[in-house]
């Protein structure tokens, strides 16, 4: 039987993306290395709002939560007291909406310590048209996108991809659109999940550049910048259309959830 993380009424077909805005309470500077610490926050205010959900999340193969990097200005010479950042926190399931709230709500006027450095919650951003990076949607409106021969997908943050037992930095079409139709099958309800694939697309166009996102034991080597495919194939341009538009919500490729792969249809 399929494990529910909720036993409030089912709202596991609603996709979130939220903001958490946050400013420095204190001067100097903090480790550029804070990926798994935003993972650990978010995991932290889902326990605070449910603890069997933080529980569930956290042992699933497959994470319904996506993380950006910590975005903002860094001085040169030091953060100082007030300077703001944020990061975006996207949902799979909409049954983590409520604990994930209710657990920023008892967060909200107490410090957030992330690697050693203080910040409080200046704001969190839950309405689309309050913040660019935040939105609302469902499975079912999703599907619904209209297919393109042509579509572009930007990647905002090092992007990459396991492949035969290697790391492969350059998005390819099947290692894109496949990672999407993994999260999406895996997520959707039955109705709207996708048959197998054998992605027969093509890359038109692209503007790429390897960078490395900074992490606890290392950096991470990924690909930043745009690529346009093309599927002459009308039903896999049909379903690939649809799987872009996922991508906003769900991330591409590796550590989706620290950071990696953020990408959004579209320049």
């Amino acid at each position: 039987m399929e494990q529910k993380i909720s036993s409030q009424p089912d709202k596991s077909s609603n996709l979130h993306s939220l903001v958490v805005e946050l400013a420095a309470a204190e001067r100097g500077k903090f480790s550029p290395t804070l990926s798994r610490a935003l993972h650990a926050l978010v995991l932290r205010w889902l326990h605070l709002g449910s603890p069997e959900v933080a529980e569930f999340v956290h042992n699933t193969q497959t994470s319904p939560i996506g993380i950006s990097r910590l975005l903002g200005n860094r001085r040169p010479k030091g953060t100082q007291p007030g300077d703001i950042f944020y990061f975006r926190i996207s949902l799979l399931d909409g049954n983590l909406i409520a604990p994930l709230l209710k657990g920023l709500e008892q967060q909200e006027r107490q410090p957030v310590i992330l690697a050693k450095f203080s910040f409080i919650i200046r704001n969190i951003y839950t309405l689309p048209g309050t913040h660019t990076l935040v939105e609302a949607t469902n499975y079912g409106a999703i599907s619904k996108n209209s297919n393109s021969t042509d579509i572009q997908l930007t990647f905002f943050s090092p992007t990459s991809f396991k492949q035969l037992q290697n790391i492969q930095t350059f998005p390819l079409p099947e290692l894109v659109f496949n990672s999407l139709h993994r999260r999406w099958n895996h997520f959707a309800p039955n109705e709207y999940k996708f048959p197998s694939v054998e992605w027969m697309g093509l890359v038109s166009a692209y503007e790429l550049k390897t960078h490395a996102l900074r992490m606890e034991g290392g950096a991470e080597i990924g690909a930043q910048g745009w690529v346009r495919y093309r599927f002459r194939d009308e039903e896999q341009a049909k379903i690939a259309s649809v799987l872009a538009h996922f991508a906003f919500f769900s991330g591409v490729g590796r550590k989706t959830s620290m950071g990696m792969g953020q990408t959004r249809i579209g320049g």
